[in-house]
């Protein structure tokens, strides 16, 4: 077992479905298979899901298989939900696992009331970097293989706002320049910033994550810590 840093180049070490599904059934949310071949679990209030949908593969986000969708309603009965967020494989567990308690602990997750400078304050406290050309929307980390940013949302991602030309939360790694991506994660224009803001600041967390295995994009941009 290592222990490695930083978190967003550590990877998902193969136990994305199985490190979130425990995470989920921990705080009461149920599960049962769909038709798809998709695993659905909703939240006890019944106003927010998370599916594991890799097996029925809807699309990509940089080249990757979109493997994690979360969601959350105004209403149980709503046809369509608020907001959406897809998360690629290779994205780390931990940042998910602290997304989901974020989520969870809303008494509603549909409604915020913070700008989008929360989720940039929150990875400026971490030490990441705003982005000289667009210090308001974009955040690197110091050694420039992550990046989160405030985009145009990539097709497919789906919004309860039908307006044209949206912007949401966009963040992803790319261990060295001009390489395949390692993980994507794609936040509709719905998303409450504080939300997002908790995803990156566990992204950004300086902690070391324990792994088996770590990519092989990524050996040589991470330190271990520790072996156990």
């Amino acid at each position: 077992m290592y222990w490695v840093t930083p978190r967003h180049l550590a990877g998902d070490d193969d136990a994305l479905a199985e490190r979130i599904g425990d995470t989920l059934a921990s705080l009461g949310w149920r599960m049962w298979p769909t038709a798809r071949h998709t695993l659905l679990y909703v939240s006890p209030d019944g106003l927010c899901g998370a599916e594991w949908i890799l097996a029925a593969h809807p699309f990509e986000l940089g080249g990757l298989p979109v493997a994690w969708q979360l969601s959350a309603r105004a209403h149980a009965d709503s046809v369509m939900p608020t907001w959406n967020a897809y998360f690629t494989t290779g994205v780390p567990y931990e940042v998910l696992v602290d997304l989901l308690m974020a989520v969870d602990a809303r008494e509603a997750a549909d409604v915020g009331f913070e700008g989008p400078e929360t989720v940039l304050n929150a990875l400026s406290a971490r030490g990441w970097i705003r982005d000289a050309d667009r210090p308001c929307t974009t955040a690197i980390d110091p050694g420039f293989s992550c990046s989160v940013s405030l985009e145009m949302l990539p097709p497919l991602i789906e919004d309860a706002d039908p307006r044209p030309d949206l912007v949401g939360w966009q963040a992803w790694a790319e261990p060295v320049l001009g390489t395949p991506y390692l993980w994507c994660a794609s936040f509709s224009a719905s998303v409450p910033h504080d939300l997002v803001a908790a995803f990156a600041s566990s992204l950004a967390s300086p902690f070391p994550v324990p792994r088996r295995t770590v990519p092989e994009s990524a050996e040589g941009r991470l330190t271990v810590v520790r072996r156990t």
